[in-house]
């Protein structure tokens, strides 16, 4: 905990108002950490060390379905972005048609709107999002027994309906 105390303090001398300048401890980031999981909407902006963000993206995850499912986007001041899913690439299942996509999706959603094609991110939003609503074609991490391609065939099949 104590090897991120030079990024605080870079971070709190430029950044005054974050709050960043509160001496860390141990306890707080625990207490911290759930009060995310019990309220994240008390939180705007987080800043931390690339540690502590992986850790804090892993339990978010878990509040929405887990890494599965969640997309990520890193979009820079000068408007340069790259959209991934947030972390693994799961090398024990990989040949296995296990993996879901969604997360995957969900960040070339993101990638959409970015680039100002929202028509295109809302249809293939639109596909995920009914696909799990509807529960009948389910990769195993989200409670189904279905493959990867079959559950990419049908979100696939949802978009042509879309058009």
């Amino acid at each position: 905990m104590a090897a991120g105390s030079a990024w605080r303090s870079l971070v709190s001398r430029r950044f005054p108002v974050s709050g960043s300048n509160r001496p860390f401890s141990e306890l707080r980031w625990f207490r911290d950490s759930g009060c995310m999981v019990q309220d994240p909407t008390q939180f705007d902006v987080l800043v931390m060390p690339n540690l502590y963000g992986d850790i804090l993206s892993d339990l978010c995850a878990g509040l929405i379905g887990g890494l599965g499912v969640t997309p990520s986007g890193n979009i820079g001041a000068n408007g340069v972005a790259i959209f991934e899913s947030v972390h693994g690439t799961a090398p024990d299942i990989a040949g296995m048609d296990m993996a879901n996509p969604t997360a995957l999706l969900l960040s070339a959603v993101m990638m959409l709107h970015h680039m100002g094609l929202h028509d295109h991110g809302k249809k293939i939003q639109t596909a995920c999002f009914d696909t799990i609503r509807d529960k009948k074609v389910l990769t195993k991490d989200l409670g189904g027994n279905s493959k990867c391609s079959e559950f990419t065939a049908d979100i696939c099949r949802r978009i042509q309906d879309l058009d």
